[in-house]
């Protein structure tokens, strides 16, 4: 991989707008942008200075811009960066970006920008794919997630841990060159304390993947019932708009339907089904057959029952077949303005469900509560904005690698020889790197960085 060369594309969004801006990043991106800009002298100016001009073909005036300088190292991939904000015509964005390929600078790559970032030690690759995370960010939650690792929150913590194992690996080679004399550099127990604490920081953020992938992608939520419970008019009612049928006749709902509500910052994919009943034709069949695989996919199921018909032993018999293992279930007991004001549990005066709520989605009635409980329920108090989560599947893996490794230095300790616990700590040195990027391919930069807009 080369920076030789001035690469250029268009970093807002495609589109008619009312300004696009051109990036520009190399060695001569301050030169090229010069060629064509008619106002100051560009090479003369200082960084970090906005210059009102035109940009020109020739004679031809393309537009009137306003040029930002950057240069190097103080810019966002420590080279030499020009951005030209122009009016957000597609044509006259075309055409300028034309105009700079006629002068020496050729298209970026995806993700390119970040990648020459990082190839310049302006990021770690975590902090790249950071980039890409905030970007991509549709809630609160997601956002302070990517920029607590865009500012190097993961990376600090995996490269302590780097840097204490590094000692101890310096150490065990030692003792290999001194293989004869049976000499011990390394302290056996200390480096067992060590390794322990590192398995510990790692589980520990192993079993954050699982919020923070739901922070990234979003909870998804299955509202389920039988026929004729109030799924529809409960989703209705959370997404205050009427975006399902809502009917009096069982069976309303067929199909899934699917809507993205926020709560507190996370996204929860609510999913609204078919009722759960034995099916009396091939549509409703396939319907029912639907919901039950939503079911299985979820990562919270809201049960919704109809509190003024349905029986203690109906309920318990419906919660036993669909309480399935790491899906958090929570219970809602609705059309409670049916009941006359009786207290809900003294219909189901057996029943010690926890995460029970009484609603009424038709009068909006606790509403407000149920949200609150559908957000404890998924999240369980867990997020905290100093805490480190893991939200790459990457880096899932290799932090898993990692604590394999680990695992075979702690059996091996006091039974194999120095040059097979060198092994297994290179091993675990290695997986770390490759979150970080301390350890690459060609091959990883390349999947990760095609994932990008083109203008990053």
């Amino acid at each position: 991989m080369t920076n030789d060369q001035t690469i250029v594309a268009l970093a807002t969004p495609t589109g008619t707008g009312a300004i696009g801006i051109i990036r520009l990043s190399g060695p001569e991106a301050i030169t090229i942008a010069n060629s064509v800009f008619k106002g100051k002298d560009l090479t003369r100016q200082a960084s970090h200075t906005i210059h009102f001009g035109s940009i020109a073909d020739g004679d031809m005036l393309l537009d009137e811009v306003l040029v930002s300088l950057f240069i190097a190292p103080r810019s966002y991939t420590k080279e030499n960066v020009v951005e030209i904000s122009c009016h957000g015509s597609a044509y006259i964005i075309e055409s300028i970006i034309k105009l700079l390929i006629k002068k020496g600078a050729r298209s970026a790559k995806a993700g390119e920008f970040t990648l020459r970032a990082f190839l310049n030690g302006q990021l770690d690759l975590s902090q790249a794919e950071a980039v890409a995370d905030l970007i991509a960010s549709n809630s609160k939650a997601s956002q302070q997630v990517a920029l607590n690792q865009l500012r190097g929150g993961f990376s600090n913590q995996l490269q302590a841990l780097r840097d204490q194992l590094v000692q101890f690996a310096s150490l065990i080679e030692l003792e290999l060159d001194f293989a004869e004399e049976d000499v011990e550099f390394a302290n056996r127990d200390q480096l067992k304390k060590l390794i322990n604490e590192i398995n510990r920081v790692i589980g520990s953020l192993i079993r954050s993947f699982e919020l923070g992938n739901a922070i990234k992608q979003g909870v998804n939520t299955v509202i389920a019932g039988r026929p004729n419970a109030g799924k529809s008019t409960l989703l209705n009612a959370l997404l205050n708009e009427e975006r399902a049928i809502v009917s009096h006749i069982p069976g309303t709902t067929r199909d899934t339907i699917e809507e993205v509500l926020n709560i507190q910052g996370i996204n929860f994919r609510l999913i609204d089904t078919a009722g759960i009943r034995e099916a009396t034709d091939t549509i409703e069949q396939i319907g029912v057959q639907r919901t039950m695989e939503k079911i299985s996919q979820s990562a919270l199921l809201i049960y919704v029952y109809d509190a003024s018909e349905m029986t203690e032993k109906d309920l318990n018999q419906d919660i036993e077949s669909l309480q399935k293992p790491g899906i958090n279930m929570l219970l809602v007991a609705n059309k409670i303005d049916l009941l006359n004001g009786a207290p809900i549990l003294l219909y189901f005066p057996a029943y010690g469900f926890s995460n029970l709520i009484s609603i009424s989605a038709k009068e909006k009635l606790h509403i407000d509560d149920l949200k609150s409980s559908i957000y404890n329920a998924a999240i369980k108090s867990q997020l905290n904005d100093d805490e480190t989560l893991v939200t790459n599947i990457r880096h899932l893996e290799a932090l898993q690698k990692t604590e394999d490794a680990l695992s075979r230095v702690l059996y091996g300790m006091d039974s194999v020889t120095s040059d097979f616990l060198a092994m297994d700590i290179k091993q675990a040195l290695h997986y770390l790197g490759e979150i970080t990027g301390a350890v690459t391919t060609d091959d990883l930069l390349e999947n990760i960085f095609s994932k990008f807009c083109i203008g990053k």
